[in-house]
């Protein structure tokens, strides 16, 4: 997910984007330990991704 596309997004859509990257990130850990994990460089990303969200959910709150 690109940064200008989540800049666009409300605060509802973003905090279901938060949900929905937290569960890809438990699959993904289960992928990690059974060693199923085609593409590890996935786990950093969706961590970010929700760092990302959750930072600019900070910033929208603070701002208003």
């Amino acid at each position: 997910m690109k940064w200008i596309d989540v800049k666009q997004m409300d605060d509802t859509a973003l905090k279901a984007k938060v949900i929905e990257l937290r569960k890809e990130l438990m699959g993904l850990r289960f992928q990690r330990v059974t060693s199923q994990m085609e593409k590890p460089h996935q786990f950093r990303v969706a961590r970010r991704t929700i760092a990302r969200i959750k930072t600019l959910l900070n910033q929208r709150t603070k701002t208003v």
